[in-house]
């Protein structure tokens, strides 16, 4: 049976339909997934992201532990709160999962896993941590809820008390900070601004009904999915996962191989890289009439490919798609949609940032 966050009886009240996502009971819209779409774009839209999974790492050598199981560098967090983007490998430089780590002093940081990799990633975690004089504890008790738009800023900010709106209001995007009995970061998955917000699970309604009643959207799954593909972000499970590592996945960027600190999966990272990686992860724009889905033959001059995510785009009002195709393929390609060749264009994400198209996509 699937588990429930704290907000459940809250969506079902408000209408949401329901279905089963990483074994979890979770919204995919509320009646049209299209105005939730732009409702984030253009407003404040809220999801409840509760079945996310924050792991605290605290001790004397969290930081060298980090240092070592991710692929990015958390030396790269110099002040508390900040924020770091990053892919956990294995030996074969596979992503195990990608996350978001937040530095809360040089012994505690606090890593937010996915949901459908929750068991593996602490088993995992656990295994390497046994090296290290670190301590690793879930906290399942916290719920998360995302407030995304332009306006989500001051929506949420309206929701803190008074002696802590400060606080939140000087966060820069991808820093966090204790705010009264809240977690508030300022990151995202859905190309605009906004917050994420951790707090006591009882205490998740209250919130998410105050800020529906100030006009923020309540936003299912199938808004997140087409809001992420707009903003060029990978979907674990679809776009990445274990056959595959960053340099393939268009996460090269996140990835620090260029001191001497070993880290899980460099020395295959260090192998690819000098034999030439052979694919890439493009961004794709339908041209013809058609939905692009995960899973479509790509045809280039260089040879096939597949597509990873895809959907129709609220914003370009045209189908886009992520694509895996060799890594020459430029400017266009045919994707088969029940058995028609339809011409696309290869473009590179993200499609858009900011509620604005990005140069080049067409």
């Amino acid at each position: 049976m699937p588990q429930r966050t704290p907000l459940y009886d809250t969506h079902v009240a408000a209408g949401a339909r329901m279905v089963d996502f990483g074994g979890w009971d979770m919204p995919i819209n509320y009646g049209s997934q299209i105005e939730e779409h732009h409702k984030v774009r253009h407003d404040a839209g809220m999801f409840d992201v509760s079945h996310m999974t924050p792991v605290n790492i605290k001790g004397e050598q969290a930081r060298d532990f980090l240092a070592y199981l991710l692929a990015n560098d958390v030396a790269r967090l110099q002040t508390p709160g900040r924020a770091l983007y990053s892919c956990m490998l294995n030996q074969q430089g596979g992503i195990i999962d990608d996350l978001i780590t937040y530095c809360l002093d040089g012994s505690f940081y606090r890593l937010v896993v996915n949901a459908s990799t929750r068991d593996k990633d602490l088993a995992w975690i656990g295994l390497q941590a046994r090296a290290f004089d670190v301590h690793v504890e879930e906290r399942p008790e916290l719920a998360m809820i995302a407030v995304q738009g332009p306006a989500a800023r001051q929506s949420l900010l309206e929701q803190i008390p008074v002696d802590y709106r400060a606080v939140a209001a000087s966060l820069e995007p991808f820093n966090a900070a204790q705010v009264g009995e809240w977690f508030v970061a300022r990151t995202g998955y859905t190309g605009e601004d906004g917050f994420e917000v951790s707090l006591a699970a009882e205490k998740a309604p209250a919130l998410w009904d105050a800020l529906a009643a100030s006009g923020v959207a309540p936003c299912g799954l199938g808004a997140r999915d087409t809001l992420r593909l707009e903003a060029g972000m990978n979907l674990y499970g679809q776009d990445m996962d274990e056959t595959v590592t960053p340099l393939e996945s268009a996460l090269g960027w996140t990835v620090a191989m260029q001191d001497d600190r070993v880290f899980i999966g460099k020395d295959a990272l260090l192998e690819q890289k000098s034999r030439g990686v052979e694919n890439k992860l493009t961004g794709l724009v339908l041209q013809d009439r058609g939905v692009l889905r995960p899973g479509q033959q790509i045809i280039t001059g260089y040879g096939p490919g597949v597509t990873t995510s895809g959907s129709f785009s609220p914003t370009l009002k045209k189908a886009i798609a992520f694509a895996r195709i060799p890594k020459n393929a430029t400017n266009s390609c045919q994707a088969e949609i029940r058995g028609r060749m339809l011409d696309c264009n290869i473009v590179r994400p993200p499609f858009v940032r900011n509620g604005v198209v990005c140069e080049g996509i067409d």
